[in-house]
């Protein structure tokens, strides 16, 4: 059981739901002809996609930035963790603002938002301009992730379909993480560095248009915001982050390190205070006692930290320890890439002949042991390395869709909104912590061979932890 199940179990009752007030005039969850849904699908992925095909775009990029604007290894990481920090910190709030105001309306506001940013991202000239501007990224992002999958789930009524069109879903996002090294790699050897925050703008620009066109107005729920318990685990969540990226440069006794991890410790424990005896909380009472939700949740998080502290790691192999030009890394990380996207297309099929949870469990054990394998990188030859991460990619390809499900199934329609931004945000701390993680190791080890065994240790025994959770949380 998750420590904050047993944390949070002794709370006061749940106060009645509140009402929902619909702004379309057909229910959300009606059937959509083909080429609506098609189309409802394209709208809903196209900030997901923006998302992720930034995430792999920004990793091909990181030596030319850090060249163009003097960065330190330190805001190096920041680039990277900067845009997950303030995703994550607010994925919750733009939860609750998507059950206020409709998921419709706050998923177009975080595509206009993501938009700007990326358009500021390329025009930084120095480091805290980039900064500021990838921390504008994530409010964006955080405003449209959970918005996109409640919309998704929405517009397509439980059942086959709905499987079939998550599954499509994640492909489409893994695509575009697939294509993100290469088109990277293409654009930075073209045009420089700056434009591949650029290439978002046609992506953002289609998805609203489709999105006001396709996208039928959604539910939205009365409720109060709790913006005490949001302001908290924000703070808590860039405290831990500032003292994980901060202290290998500063050291781990530095008054300012010590200062944020205490601030993050008690940011914390006033988030579950709020939350246990708090009248509005953020988490529904159905959705803490649910194993489903609780381990879906806690397996993104682990999920998250092994595939992008995975990527950044091996974005930085392939450029420092090998010395490949960004067109390079792109060309090899692609493929890679591209087999997440083929896990999330086979993970309907594998759940309908196995069992959903043997299905996930399946692709975190795949994903587990080929990470496993990369602690012997050192003595490895390179085709063998490429074998054990495409072997870990598709695994936690096939995993991924199977865990949205379970999720979103467990919140049921008057929980969406919460259920995705709850995952969501699950996810992007997974991610900063792995980036954090490895960016620790590699300060930490003797040599960067030693960094790199360590590293996919790290990563090995996320997946393994995943698997665990699997184990006890779901149940065919």
């Amino acid at each position: 059981m998750d420590p904050s199940q047993t944390i949070l179990s002794n709370r006061p009752p749940e106060p009645a739901a509140a009402p929902f007030v619909s702004d379309a005039q057909t229910a959300a969850g009606t059937p959509v002809s083909e080429r609506g849904g098609a189309m409802t699908l394209v709208a809903v992925a196209a900030g997901f996609v923006m998302a992720m095909l930034d995430v792999t775009i920004v990793n091909v990029a990181l030596k030319p930035m850090q060249i163009s604007l003097s960065m330190s290894f330190t805001a190096l990481v920041w680039v990277v963790d900067a845009y997950t920090l303030s995703f994550a910190a607010l994925l919750l709030l733009g939860g609750a603002f998507a059950n206020r105001i409709g998921a419709k309306a706050v998923y177009q506001s975080g595509l206009a938002t993501f938009v700007v940013a990326s358009l500021l991202c390329g025009f930084a000239i120095t480091p805290a301009m980039l900064l500021c501007a990838r921390l504008l990224q994530g409010v964006g992002a955080a405003l449209f992730m959970p918005s996109s999958l409640s919309l998704l789930t929405e517009a397509f009524p439980a059942g086959a379909r709905r499987r079939k069109m998550i599954g499509i879903w994640g492909a489409l996002v893994s695509t575009a993480m697939a294509l993100g090294p290469l088109c990277g790699g293409v654009l930075i050897a073209r045009f420089g560095w700056r434009c591949i925050f650029w290439v978002n703008l046609p992506i953002g620009i289609v998805g609203l248009w489709l999105t006001g066109r396709y996208v039928a107005p959604s539910p939205r729920l009365l409720a109060p915001l709790n913006l005490p318990g949001h302001c908290c685990g924000a703070i808590a969540l860039a405290s831990l982050s500032y003292a994980l990226i901060e202290a290998p440069a500063s050291g781990w006794e530095a008054p300012a390190i010590f200062g944020s991890a205490m601030a993050a410790v008690v940011a914390a424990l006033a988030f579950v205070l709020l939350e246990r005896n708090g009248q509005h909380r953020i988490f529904p009472h159905a959705l803490i006692e649910s194993p489903a939700f609780m381990g879906g949740t806690t397996i993104g998080l682990l999920i998250n930290f092994a595939v992008i502290g995975a990527l950044f790691l091996l974005s930085l192999y392939l450029q420092h320890q090998r010395g490949l030009l960004p067109l390079e890394v792109g060309l090899q990380l692609s493929p890679l890439m591209l087999l997440f996207a083929i896990g999330n297309l086979l993970s309907a099929r594998v759940s309908h002949m196995f069992g959903a949870r043997h299905g996930l469990l399946g692709g975190v054990v795949l994903a587990a042991l080929a990470s496993l394998a990369l602690v012997l990188i050192g003595a490895m030859p390179y085709w063998m390395i490429v074998c054990c991460v495409g072997l870990a990619n598709l695994g936690a390809g096939e995993a991924i869709p199977a865990m949205n499900l379970a999720v979103m199934q467990s919140a049921g329609s008057s929980h969406s909104n919460t259920a995705a931004a709850t995952l969501n945000a699950s996810r992007q701390i997974g991610s900063l912590l792995g980036v954090a993680a490895v960016s620790i190791v590699l300060q930490a080890a003797g040599s960067l061979v030693m960094g790199y065994a360590v590293s996919f240790g790290v990563i090995a025994a996320a997946f393994f932890g995943a698997a665990a959770v699997a184990v006890s949380a779901f149940r065919d």
